[in-house]
C-alpha cells in the first residue's frame, strides 16, 4: 500500500450533514476522502484505491449499506479493509445485523459526529494489530 491510499478513507455517506462532518474532521489531518456516490461505487472505488477504511452510514437512504457490507466481506480482496459504521441508536436490529455481517464497528450516530477522527483512527490501528498478529501466527505455523 502507497502512502496516498493509507491516508484514503472511502466514504459511504450522501447524508450532507455526516458526510460535512467527516469531511471537516478529516481533510484537516491529512487524510483523502473517495466518495461513493452509487451503490456500485462502494465495491468498485475500494478495488481501485484500497482505502485504509470505508465509513457507512447504516440509515442512509440512497446507498444500502448491508449490501455494501456484504458485497466487502464477500470479496478476498477487500473483506480485511475495515469499516466503521454508524446508526440510530435505537434500531438494535440494524447494529446486529451490521455486527453479523462484519462491520470492524459501529457507534451511534451521536457519538459518530463528536468523535470522527478519533474512531476511524481506532478502528485502523485495531486492523493494522489485528493483521499483524494474523501475519504472526501463520508465520509461526
Amino acid at each position: 500500500m502507497n502512502e496516498t491510499s493509507q491516508k484514503t478513507i472511502l466514504v459511504a455517506i450522501t447524508d450532507v450533514f455526516f458526510y460535512t462532518k467527516v469531511r471537516d474532521a478529516l481533510l484537516p489531518k491529512g487524510y483523502r476522502i473517495e466518495k461513493a456516490r452509487v451503490q456500485q461505487d462502494i465495491t468498485d472505488k475500494a478495488s481501485w484505491i484500497s482505502p485504509s477504511a470505508v465509513i457507512l452510514n447504516m440509515n442512509d437512504q440512497a446507498l444500502d449499506a448491508f449490501q455494501a457490507l456484504e458485497a466487502l466481506k464477500a470479496d478476498p480482496r477487500l473483506k480485511a479493509i475495515p469499516t466503521l459504521a454508524f446508526a440510530n441508536h435505537e434500531e438494535v436490529d440494524t447494529w446486529n445485523r451490521a455486527k453479523a455481517l462484519g462491520v470492524t464497528r459501529i457507534v451511534s450516530r451521536n457519538e459518530f459526529s463528536n468523535r470522527t477522527k478519533d474512531l476511524l483512527e481506532e478502528v485502523i490501528a485495531n486492523s493494522r494489530q489485528q493483521s499483524a498478529v494474523s501475519s504472526e501466527l501463520k508465520a509461526k505455523r
